[in-house]
């Protein structure tokens, strides 16, 4: 094999395969625990043009990444987005890129959704964390509760494939799991609940911290639930409920951590590399892309940063007092 295109392996003898890239740090949302009210946002020099986004994602692909998930921020605000989901889509036509999807709010789907299937994005995660109106303007700070609906909807029209990303959060949907579930399964949606973890300068998670071994519980009262060997290439572990048919994911970064088999890494919009979420170990990749046309020491920059891939995060709550916090948002990396 040509060792210019071996493919990234780290010290754990992982394959990293799935790139997750921040495409921009700003949102029409403030959810309480992604971003502060009044955030302050990057100024535009520091961002990755669309190009150079184009360029670096193009490099990761060359180094054997199959999977590219676009995040945010909230990526469809991003002034041209579509340019760079189209030039992406060539790398679908050429086999190099197996899947080109994102995470999205839901509030721009009625605009973007068709244009999304059309350069060849097949399936979204929308983050939605509750289903009453009045909670989703107070989680979301500035959301429009209809409007994300119509979103959906208008994936769905499209051929989209949806699944439903809810943070677990005691106090807040802790009453409505198991309504969650049969309104994502009415609607031929798969649901995924995802532990709160401990990111960002504004908030105290440990009293909003609900364990998903107790969602599971409460969910196991409603429905039978079998685990399910379904891998879509990222964290979640899957089970089925056996009354709707549906599939139930669940993100465990804090109960029951899924470092052994991580298999991706987190570009953010100003081209920092993090090798781990949980960990402010980070390569300086837009740099390197600034400093050269030519896409070799590039290439060499990513796999210096991939040999420094730690085995895991350390987030942990079992303590009361939250360890392995980060004090980064969680807009700024990336879901």
């Amino acid at each position: 094999m040509n060792t210019q295109n071996a493919p990234l392996i780290d010290p754990f003898a992982r394959t990293i395969d799935y790139l997750r890239v921040s495409v921009t740090d700003r949102c029409d949302f403030r959810c309480t625990y992604c971003m502060s009210e009044h955030m302050t946002f990057l100024p535009k020099a520091e961002l990755l043009s669309l190009e150079e986004l184009d360029r670096l994602c193009t490099s990761f692909v060359d180094l054997g990444v199959k999977k590219l998930r676009v995040t945010g921020g909230e990526p469809l605000v991003r002034r041209g987005i579509m340019s760079f989901f189209e030039g992406m889509s060539r790398h679908l036509d050429s086999g190099a890129l197996h899947e080109l999807t994102l995470t999205t709010n839901g509030s721009q789907l009625r605009r973007f959704a068709q244009p999304l299937f059309d350069a060849g994005v097949r399936r979204v995660n929308v983050s939605l964390d509750t289903l009453d109106e009045k909670k989703f303007a107070a989680v979301t700070r500035w959301g429009r509760f209809a409007q994300v609906m119509d979103g959906i909807d208008a994936a769905l029209e499209a051929g989209l494939k949806v699944k439903i990303n809810a943070v677990a959060l005691k106090g807040i949907n802790d009453d409505e799991a198991v309504d969650m579930v049969r309104w994502c399964h009415a609607r031929g949606l798969d649901m995924t609940f995802i532990e709160v973890m401990p990111m960002g300068d504004d908030i105290e998670r440990l009293d909003e911290y609900w364990s998903l071994d107790d969602v599971r519980a409460t969910l196991a009262e409603q429905f039978t639930l079998t685990d399910i060997p379904l891998n879509t290439g990222g964290p979640a572990r899957y089970m089925r409920a056996e009354e709707t048919g549906g599939r139930i994911g669940f993100i465990t970064p804090l109960s029951h951590n899924f470092c052994e088999s991580c298999n991706r890494v987190r570009l953010t919009c100003t081209g920092q590399l993090y090798m781990c979420l949980g960990q402010d170990d980070d390569a300086d990749l837009r740099k390197v892309l600034r400093a050269s046309d030519d896409d070799a020491p590039l290439h060499d920059a990513i796999r210096r940063a991939i040999a420094r891939k730690p085995k895991g995060h350390d987030f942990d709550y079992s303590r009361q007092t939250v360890s392995g916090e980060m004090g980064r948002h969680m807009s700024h990396t990336g879901g």
